[in-house]
């Protein structure tokens, strides 16, 4: 390992996003640079999208070398997002991270685009050992480190709370968030919604159901969103309720996309205070998809020697994060 910081190039390629970042193992974050691929119609198609990355990325990784170096020798890693995620996105991106780890001849991390949130939740807080929140188009579960992984305390049943308002959203012709958010600003009327939590775990089909019934019946589109936003937030937040109760950790962080909604910080912020605890907020850059989140946690994994050789940088679109072990962390802490 060489002397003084080092840096990696991190390629996030999950879905809809292509993002190339570079960060130095001081947390500081060079480049950032995305190319987002939105479909013309309801939902992402994965062939579209892994050719949409294909054609961006050579700009793309053009872009964040000339923000982040000099000259690409100064890449000492190369870490790549493998999974959770859609299976021809994925492959794109890993074959750009290894064509780019053989040109360079440097190590490769496979990082989980989960615990990559994570990651760098982590540094832009500077929260040590947080309950996580992590809601996005497509996932959504309640999390902490716990003997040496990130443990799953609840999580949906069936569709992913960003999922569950982008596709009313859709199906009410304001598009996917944050419109629906924007929309619920302006309701009146707050209808009752199917409320499923069982457990740790919740469920949103139900109350994407309602909603969409409840546009067929002809209720204003306002009030919909706003019946529909706050259901799901008040879900979410009961469970985070009870994971930060049962832990009793103090430190409280939520991540991925949804995480930019004000509603939703505003109800887990006044939760929190009711338990002692502290939620910090994380920039927008960094809470949807991202490079630099891959490239930050591909360097904590390099540092604690976890790397991978091109012949094993196999993606794994089901990729759970209590999969990983987190041995840069250290000791355990429960």
């Amino acid at each position: 390992m060489k002397e003084g910081k080092l840096v990696c190039l991190g390629i996030e390629s999950t879905a809809h996003t292509l993002g190339i970042g570079v960060v130095d193992s001081s947390g500081r974050v060079l480049a950032n640079e995305l190319a987002t691929y939105r479909p013309t119609d309801s939902g992402i198609h994965p062939r579209e999208a892994a050719q949409h990355h294909a054609h961006a990325a050579p700009e793309v990784l053009r872009r964040a070398l000339v923000k982040s170096v000099s000259s690409a020798d100064e890449i000492d890693v190369v870490a790549f997002a493998s999974g959770p995620g859609l299976g021809p996105c994925l492959r794109t991106g890993a074959t750009l991270a290894r064509a780019i780890a053989l040109k360079l001849g440097r190590p490769l991390a496979s990082v989980n685009h989960g615990v990559a949130h994570i990651e760098i939740g982590k540094l832009a807080t500077g929260f040590r050992d947080p309950v996580v929140l992590y809601v996005a188009g497509g996932n959504t579960l309640v999390t902490t480190f716990s003997e040496g992984r990130y443990r799953i305390l609840g999580e949906t049943l069936d569709i992913a709370a960003g999922n569950c308002l982008d596709a009313f959203g859709i199906e009410a012709g304001i598009g996917p968030m944050p419109a629906p958010e924007i929309w619920a600003a302006k309701g009146q009327k707050y209808i009752p919604m199917p409320m499923r939590v069982k457990g740790m775990d919740v469920s949103f089909s139900g109350a994407l159901t309602r909603a969409s019934t409840l546009l067929r019946e002809g209720a204003r589109v306002e009030d919909v969103a706003l019946s529909l936003t706050e259901a799901v937030y008040s879900m979410l937040t009961e469970v985070l309720e009870r994971a930060v109760a049962m832990t009793g950790k103090k430190e409280v962080m939520v991540v991925g996309g949804l995480a930019r909604s004000r509603r939703l910080t505003e109800m887990v912020r006044d939760m929190v205070k009711l338990h002692g605890a502290e939620h910090r907020g994380i920039p927008d850059e960094l809470l949807g998809d991202n490079g630099a989140m891959i490239a930050w946690t591909g360097l904590l994994m390099f540092r604690a020697g976890q790397v991978v050789s091109v012949e094993e940088s196999h993606v794994r679109p089901r990729y759970r994060i209590d999969e990983v072990e987190v041995t840069w962390l250290g000791p355990s802490r429960s």
